[in-house]
């Protein structure tokens, strides 16, 4: 496990899902910052398979010996330094969600942030 970023396994094994779903084994899930939304920032996830020179990969093994990568920017990762990646489905839908200890304000959601 990488103490930077955590993914947790539901999220692991979402991700690993959605990659057979759509059949190119080379994706990742990259996680990012962006600015915006009602509390400043923002959390964004896009599938990607190329891997910049400053991104950082965490790789989350799974029980079933598949491993899955996450995929995170210089930048975004000090934001997200802590963090852990979730999926979840609850009443709201089933998401990616961010529990980040960065967080100083979030809105309502929980998609996006502030830090001092």
């Amino acid at each position: 496990m990488n103490n930077q970023l955590e993914l947790t396994t539901a999220a692991a094994t979402k991700i690993l899902d959605l990659i057979s779903a759509d059949g190119n084994p080379e994706l990742k899930l990259r996680v990012y910052i962006m600015g915006g939304g009602c509390s400043g920032f923002q959390y964004g996830f896009a599938f990607d398979k190329l891997v910049n020179e400053d991104d950082t990969i965490i790789n989350k093994e799974l029980p079933d010996s598949n491993t899955v990568q996450l995929i995170v920017d210089a930048m975004s990762l000090e934001y997200l330094h802590g963090a852990a990646i979730d999926y979840v489905e609850n009443l709201r839908g089933s998401h990616f969600t961010v529990q980040n200890p960065n967080a100083k304000t979030t809105c309502g959601c929980g998609s996006s942030f502030a830090v001092d």
